[in-house]
């Protein structure tokens, strides 16, 4: 679809109001706080802050879920197979793809951060946006863009998607859906998935970014209760509001801790005792904690919060092992789906992220799995050394049967055969 054909589905586009001036107008719904398009998409609930991308970012369970989730993703390499049509699968390591997806996106973005910035988009908003960039038939690079950028429309003849990415000269770019990776979150409607920010996080964001205020400003104020000064002179109004003001200036935050004060007049400073709700603000936070974890699917444990034991085991592997089963695989199977489909168009070609690094075990359970694999004390083998030491990305073993020089001084080479 051209940019024309665009404008003309948007009811003239970044056409000129002369260009309108024969054509009948039709006013755009005008999203105001009298209007319930407001409460659906900006109103925040009554009393709490407004959870938006800049805010959530000031709650850190929702930084360091996140920031774990798309980490981990872009840490891991993405593999390149041929299938063969009796299912057989060979590795590719020629393919200029690899470094699309592994080094460079772009020349302004390197695959590790590109990969990162997908990963939040899809878990802060619901959608992850990233134009193909090809040259004839080739693809050279993806281009990640901010999902509040790209309004998604349907064809005229509602078979397929058409995306627009609106740029920062007030232009647009017209995509069909073979040249745009999309990959929704949860909630797909056909056209987006649904935002986290805007629905999920709403309350227990607002309330955790409700008790960080209410905890900055009670340790403000030295995490004292109130107090109320009492006298038993008459005070109008004026000079209840200069004493009040002299007496936060003196005596009111962390500078002023434990400053002795002075009172004059017949006052009595009587403090306002802290109720017991008052003093499970830590309990309250903690709680926040969990259910932002909850939300992302991550364990506590993972993001610092070490009250909750978990039932993934007690080994690096078997916790590795269920990160990667229940929080990152439905994520690395929409982002495998979406590459797959665009890149390839067919079944002879695949990409698949490699998560072996986050769920091998220690050195020594990992050499033993190795001797299974290829056989031991007679036992049939299902790999071959060579497999073994391309999973430890180690150097083929020469055809003539002896070792590099390199290998024979660190003994490092040889370990996985040894091990078997």
């Amino acid at each position: 679809m051209s940019p024309d054909d665009y404008k003309r589905m948007r009811g003239g586009g970044q056409s000129t109001p002369a260009q309108n001036a024969d054509r009948p107008q039709t006013p755009l719904p005008q999203i105001v706080r009298d209007n319930p398009l407001w409460t659906d998409f900006y109103a925040p609930l009554p009393g709490l802050p407004a959870v938006t991308e800049k805010s959530v970012l000031r709650i850190s369970a929702a930084y360091a879920c996140v920031n774990l989730i798309a980490g981990a993703i872009s840490a891991l390499p993405i593999n390149l197979y041929r299938e063969t049509p009796d299912g057989e699968r060979d590795q590719v390591f020629n393919d200029d793809l690899r470094w699309v997806l592994n080094e460079e996106f772009l020349p302004r973005w390197n695959a590790a951060t590109g990969w990162e910035y997908l990963t939040s988009s899809l878990l802060f908003h619901g959608d992850a946006f990233a134009p193909i960039v090809r040259k004839g038939s080739k693809i050279v690079g993806i281009e990640p863009v901010h999902p509040q950028k790209v309004d998604v429309l349907l064809s005229p003849d509602r078979t397929r998607l058409i995306y627009a990415v609106w740029r920062e000269n007030g232009q647009y770019d017209v995509f069909d859906q073979d040249d745009m990776l999309h990959v929704p979150g949860f909630g797909f409607d056909g056209y987006r998935g649904v935002s986290p920010l805007r629905h999920v996080l709403a309350i227990p964001g607002g309330v955790a970014l409700a008790t960080q205020e209410y905890a900055g400003r009670f340790f403000t104020n030295s995490a004292r209760p109130d107090v109320v000064l009492s006298s038993d002179q008459v005070i109008d109004q004026e000079a209840a509001e200069q004493i009040k003001a002299r007496w936060v200036q003196l005596y009111s935050g962390y500078a002023n801790a434990h400053q002795p004060a002075v009172l004059g007049q017949g006052f009595k400073a009587i403090p306002l005792t802290m109720t017991a709700e008052d003093a499970q603000l830590l309990a309250t936070r903690q709680f926040q904690i969990e259910e932002i974890a909850r939300i992302y699917g991550v364990p506590p444990f993972m993001i610092g919060h070490t009250e909750k034991t978990t039932s993934w085991g007690s080994g690096v592997e078997s916790m590795g092992a269920g990160f990667v089963r229940f929080t990152l695989r439905q994520h690395l199977h929409k982002f495998q789906t979406e590459i797959n489909r665009k890149f390839f168009r067919t079944a002879g070609k695949v990409a698949e992220f490699d998560t072996f690094e986050l769920e091998k075990s220690d050195m020594k359970t990992l050499f033993e799995s190795f001797r299974i694999g290829v056989g031991r004390a007679g036992e049939p083998g299902f790999m071959t050394p060579e497999e073994v030491r391309r999973k430890l990305n180690l150097k083929r073993t020469p055809t003539d049967g002896t070792l590099s020089t390199g290998q024979q001084t660190t003994g490092q080479a040889n370990a996985p055969q040894q091990a078997a």
